[in-house]
């Protein structure tokens, strides 16, 4: 995509995505005899969600990185369910002093991506080159897969009691993607896109 681009000015490529997760776990496959489904009772009626905005970082010579940032709703009706301008404002910031270098920035067209405050902050930084990806092409978005591998892993057949069990499950895969940096790197594989030296 623009990993050319990125790695010809010593630059970080970096991708973001959000996602939500409730407390209803996703299923992966059940263990059982034959004719009786195991069932799991689930509180399927609470509203509280945490989201997650994250970044993969790409560049050539370095270890791959994965940054997040965790939002939880309070179930308040009043309350803002979804990533601000300010937050993603935050996580930019915290990634450039984590990853020490530019930034090139690839995400998709959400409407708080483009909000004129978060465009006029980020003209404003040198260090911040920002791309936009093809409507619905979350194929091409390495963060899609840090998704898959969290909800087939650490999420999948898991009852959870409490907003704070959801967080801890969800914190417990994230470090440990973390700590590997390959499983980062195939998330990149997965989307067909390279990163060559320029």
């Amino acid at each position: 995509l623009r990993g050319r681009a990125a790695a010809a000015h010593g630059a970080w490529l970096v991708f973001e995505d959000e996602a939500g997760f409730s407390m209803t776990p996703p299923h992966a496959r059940t263990w059982s005899r034959r004719g009786h489904t195991p069932v799991v009772r689930v509180r399927g009626r609470s509203r509280r969600r945490v989201s997650i905005a994250a970044l993969t970082c790409y560049k050539p010579g370095h270890r791959s990185r994965l940054i997040y940032r965790p939002r939880r709703d309070d179930g308040r009706r009043d309350g803002r369910k979804s990533f601000a301008w300010t937050d993603y404002r935050d996580l930019l910031t915290a990634a450039h002093h984590q990853l020490g270098g530019p930034i090139v920035l690839v995400w998709d067209n959400l409407n708080v991506h483009k909000a004129a405050d978060l465009q006029k902050w980020a003209a404003d930084r040198d260090w911040l080159t920002i791309y936009y990806l093809p409507p619905y092409a979350p194929d091409l978005n390495p963060v899609e897969g840090i998704w898959s591998l969290l909800r087939r892993g650490w999420l999948s057949n898991v009852a959870f009691t409490t907003p704070e069990h959801l967080i801890h499950r969800i914190r417990r895969g994230l470090r440990h993607i973390q700590y590997h940096s390959d499983l980062i790197d195939g998330c990149l594989a997965e989307t067909g896109l390279t990163i060559r030296p320029g």
